[in-house]
């Protein structure tokens, strides 16, 4: 299916693709040509992409432009559209499920989560995930900056986030988190990493996983996923379109 292989009564691979699609269609996938050329399958219900995903993989050049754009969305956006814009449709691509955002309205109710969501193993056993999320850096010094985190406080919302349950309604029963992401819009410095990795004892060092800015850029471009709106329309705007001409 390699559009290189083309033969001269099916120059864009079209009726190939038709023909791999009857039987695929059967059993509720489809295949596509995305905007690299390349074939990808996806699940018509879910649109889930079923493909192998190597974050570490040289881009594209078109996929270095999204990635430049959507680094440009991360440096103006705030944390709740970080959440709803780039998260959650990202680890809803990654096949997590019932990714559920708490919200920062009723911080009561949080108990450090930002998200919660379930994944389903290939045995059918579900494992619970809770996403604390912060906007800015994540450092280990004593006095941060206003845009950064003290990584002890993100620890302990950590803990906290383990401790609690969380309401399943699909399963109508009250669960425990299995996994806690630490995601970060902005950089965890090799610092906090290292004191993070201290405080961690064998039990919770499974349990606590990181995520930072480049995890985020790189995930979000290799699954293929558009761009928030925001983010193009940030991209289209002209540095001299607000000049007033002389």
């Amino acid at each position: 299916m390699d559009k290189r292989d083309a033969t001269d009564d099916d120059p864009d691979r079209s009726l190939a693709l038709q023909a791999l699609n009857e039987p695929l269609k059967r059993e509720g996938f489809e295949a596509y040509y995305a905007e690299d050329d390349i074939l990808h399958v996806r699940h018509i219900a879910t649109r889930t992409v079923s493909q192998p995903i190597n974050p570490h993989r040289p881009l594209t050049p078109a996929e270095a432009k999204r990635r430049e754009q959507l680094t440009a969305y991360l440096d103006v956006c705030s944390e709740d559209e970080l959440i709803e814009e780039v998260l959650m449709p990202m680890f809803r691509q990654l096949g997590f499920h019932r990714i559920t955002a708490a919200g920062h309205q009723d911080k009561a109710l949080e108990y450090g989560k930002d998200i919660w969501m379930r994944y389903t193993l290939p045995t059918q056993h579900v494992l619970y995930f809770g996403i604390q999320t912060k906007k800015g850096k994540i450092d280990s010094s004593g006095m941060t900056k206003q845009d950064n985190k003290n990584v002890a406080e993100i620890h302990n919302q950590g803990l906290m986030m383990l401790g609690h349950v969380i309401f399943d309604p699909e399963t109508s029963r009250n669960v425990l988190v299995d996994h806690a992401f630490i995601v970060a819009g902005g950089v965890i410095t090799k610092q906090a990493r290292n004191w993070l990795g201290s405080k961690l004892d064998v039990t919770k060092r499974s349990q606590i996983m990181f995520m930072d800015r480049e995890d985020i850029l790189n995930l979000y471009t290799v699954t293929n996923i558009p761009l928030p709106a925001a983010a193009l329309r940030s991209s289209d705007t002209s540095p001299f379109d607000d000049e007033i001409p002389f």
